[in-house]
């Protein structure tokens, strides 16, 4: 675990932990002089003079013991982590500073015993462990000996805490929770009126036969449109969102979704459209487009108020705003906006997260956090405001983009 270069000059004895604080060594008396002329005294944790890294600069937890199992070095991180101050850990034994337990309640320093242990043990792997309290961190450590099979000379303990990956593991959770949610409704639906109409298809007429078919088929387009939800985050979430660019006319694509709006009984008055022409020649995705657009005019349509209006107008790349001739007409954007009540000042960081499903429920709040996906795999940008009329206001901006068969 040395952090210096290989090919660095070792510290001085004196200076174990290159910038440390003589408080953070310990006491002098005891880890100075005496270990002086030990061959290989420095402590491998520390900084080799080519870089003098300060373990407090490390973003982990850093704990070393000496041959005595006496705690040598014990970082910022590892004080934050563990609740206990360096100046308390400093010269106690390991096993006080960092009391861990394993998840069945078993001491672990008990459990491994890396001092009186088998003498080809190199060190512990990563693993899951308790502080006092509860609290879990996930800890490895490493045997420095002098030699192979030698007496351990340093145990080297890395800490880190676990609350991302609880963080990352609750998302998860919520997910799956909220697929599940989301999944049974729609099958429940299918599911009795199949079993309706197989058990009792001539007690109904063609009527009531052809409402239940068409219930059926929304319901199948529902779980459709869950599961494209669900293989688009996981695209997002590891970079593999496919864009395959074509020629876009953002104009035409906006008035398919208005036209598809009033044919399904929305008033036509309720939409208004400005285009500024001329746009610029878009390459992009044209199911991603038409899927952006039809969840920020959903939005919009569902939870505002009065008139949706809808702007198309030619933009500087976001990519090349420091260059505003050179970027001029060199993107697309689309603001699409509402009259309603919009979005609360303090929540518009959370609305392109997953879930956020604003005041009002419904849903499964991932549309937003695929929208940005699919704009920002095009290499554009997207925000959101207050509109002028108080409602919510979303603005994305494409770039021209490059043909597919050049790419």
């Amino acid at each position: 675990m040395s952090v210096g270069t290989s090919g660095a000059q070792k510290a001085p004895r004196a200076r174990d932990v290159r910038g440390t604080p003589a408080s953070r060594r310990g006491d002098a008396a005891e880890l100075g002089a005496d270990r002086e002329a030990e061959p290989g005294a420095e402590l491998e944790a520390g900084a080799g003079s080519g870089l003098g890294v300060d373990p407090d600069d490390l973003p982990d937890g850093l704990v070393v013991a000496d041959e005595r199992g006496r705690v040598i070095c014990f970082n910022a991180a590892a004080a934050r982590i563990a609740a206990v101050s360096a100046a308390d850990a400093l010269g106690r034994p390991l096993e006080w500073a960092l009391p861990l337990e394993d998840l069945e309640g078993r001491r672990w320093w008990q459990l491994t015993d890396p001092y009186g242990g088998l003498a080809i043990r190199v060190g512990q792997p990563e693993r899951n462990l308790l502080l006092p309290g509860g609290r879990e961190v996930l800890v490895s450590a490493r045997y420095v000996r002098t030699h192979p099979t030698g007496p351990i000379r340093r145990v080297v303990v890395s800490l880190r805490d676990t609350e991302a990956r609880r963080r990352t593991e609750r998302s998860h959770a919520e997910l799956i929770a909220t697929v599940a949610h989301e999944l049974r409704s729609p099958l429940t639906s299918v599911k009795g009126f199949t079993a309706t109409l197989l058990a009792k298809w001539e007690r109904f007429t063609d009527d009531q036969k052809k409402l239940m078919l068409e219930t059926v088929d929304a319901d199948a387009d529902r779980v459709t449109r869950l599961i494209a939800e669900l293989l688009d985050i996981s695209r997002i979430d590891s970079g593999r969102l496919e864009v395959r660019r074509q020629p876009v006319d953002m104009g035409a694509a906006v008035g398919r979704h208005i036209q598809a709006y009033v044919a399904s009984g929305q008033s036509a008055d309720r939409f208004l459209v400005r285009i500024e022409h001329p746009l610029p020649a878009l390459w992009a995705d044209p199911d991603k487009v038409d899927q952006v657009l039809s969840n920020l005019i959903e939005n919009a349509v569902r939870h505002g108020e009065g008139t949706v209006t809808i702007e198309v107008t030619p933009s500087a790349s976001p990519r090349e705003r420091e260059d505003r001739e050179d970027a001029a007409n060199a993107a697309t954007s689309v603001t699409v906006s509402d009259e309603g009540t919009g979005i609360p000042e303090e929540s518009m960081n959370r609305v392109f997260t997953r879930f956020w499903r604003g005041s009002k429920r419904g849903g499964t709040g991932l549309g937003l956090y695929i929208v940005k996906g699919i704009v920002e795999a095009h290499g554009g940008t997207i925000t959101v405001g207050r509109a002028p009329g108080g409602g919510a206001e979303f603005r994305f901006t494409l770039p021209v983009g490059t043909p597919a068969y050049l790419l």
